[in-house]
């Protein structure tokens, strides 16, 4: 099992520019940060941060399981934000996602994020 392999899924954002939606290496899968993009549509979605806490956390589950995986194997997450006074809606959203043993996390507000969206999550999920 080792080595590096790119892990990507149809069901998520493509990736724009010079990474990979996520990587696998040996047992572990290292996911990109998913932004509100409906990968249907491939358009930004501006509404609640509560509909973009959704959309992210859907995205990241569609990489996920294109390694057949779960949120259940994740056990690390990185939630980039543009306004920390959102972070009450947005981690009533994320509990609905984690619900038995969530994983470790780092929540900070940013300056900016890509597409000037509410919210950014990354992860990293293991066997």
């Amino acid at each position: 099992m080792g080595g590096k392999q790119v892990i990507a899924s149809p069901d998520a954002p493509a990736a724009i520019g010079p990474y990979s939606q996520a990587i696998r290496h040996g047992s572990t899968l290292y996911l990109a940060g998913q932004i509100p993009i409906d990968p249907k549509t491939n358009q930004v979605n501006t509404g609640s941060i509560e509909e973009q806490t959704r959309l992210v956390l859907d995205n990241l589950k569609a990489v996920l399981a294109a390694n057949g995986m779960t949120l259940d194997d994740v056990v690390l997450t990185h939630v980039f934000m543009k306004d920390l006074n959102d972070f009450a809606k947005m981690n009533a959203v994320y509990a609905t996602y984690f619900k038995d043993k969530p994983p470790a996390r780092a929540t900070v507000q940013v300056a900016r994020l890509p597409r000037d969206v509410a919210v950014e999550i990354s992860a990293v999920a293991a066997r």
